[in-house]
């Protein structure tokens, strides 16, 4: 297994009514290089994350139109989008143009990751940007061939970076890999949107007891020391 591997894999994931954001181009919003630049930075966070000690990969659904369509990066919006990257020691070029955009669920996401001090993957289900026929700013749910054509490119990312656990975020992510997955290796917190964060952000604290780091985010929300990158 191997990255190219992975990248043949996405690129080969074509669906009506969906956005690759590794091989398309958003007229909108999107820089000139947007795609070359969301496949670099996935391809070094690949690589990188398969050289760590991988503690685990985070599951979302698939990618939303404020987050992952425009950064790449699952669970992550333009607003995190360097905390991402600075992570795994990657300088920062965003793909996208204008002010950066927030998404909910990112925020909730990053909240907690921001405290957590080893080295954590994101990934989606889905891995493209499905939308709504005719809004291509738009949510809404993969369905089940996207499903299952998503679930392949996890399990060769899974392959690939060797994580010692999968946290599935929501039931629609648990779903999916509670029945690909061995039952000790996939653990469960609520999706944090519609009233979940609550629940969501005790279940990471017990998942984390020991690595989320005491000190409080500085100004520019980093934790001393959570730059996990491993080379």
């Amino acid at each position: 297994m191997s990255t190219q591997e992975i990248f043949r894999t996405l690129e080969d994931i074509r669906f009506e009514n969906t956005f690759n954001p590794y091989f398309e181009r958003c007229p909108v919003y999107d820089a000139k290089d947007a795609p070359e630049l969301r496949r670099h930075y996935l391809a070094e966070m690949l690589d990188r994350a398969a050289d760590a000690e991988l503690d685990a990969i985070w599951v979302g659904r698939d990618l939303g139109y404020r987050g992952g369509r425009r950064t790449g990066l699952a669970l992550t919006d333009d607003v995190h989008f360097a905390d991402h990257l600075e992570r795994w020691g990657l300088d920062v070029q965003r793909p996208t143009y204008g002010k950066p955009v927030a998404e909910r669920t990112a925020t909730a996401i990053w909240d907690v990751l921001l405290r957590v001090n080893v080295p954590v993957f994101l990934w989606n289900v889905f891995p493209l940007h499905p939308f709504i026929e005719g809004d291509p700013f738009s949510n809404r749910a993969h369905n089940a061939t996207e499903r299952r054509a998503g679930a392949g490119v996890l399990i060769k990312m899974v392959e690939y970076l060797q994580p010692k656990r999968i946290i599935a975020i929501g039931n629609d992510a648990y779903n999916v890999l509670s029945r690909v997955f061995a039952e000790d290796f996939v653990y469960k917190a609520r999706h944090p949107s519609y009233g979940g964060q609550t629940e969501f952000l005790a279940t990471m604290q017990s998942l984390y007891a020991t690595q989320i780091a005491e000190s409080e985010p500085d100004l520019f929300g980093h934790i001393p020391g959570a730059n996990i990158n491993s080379r």
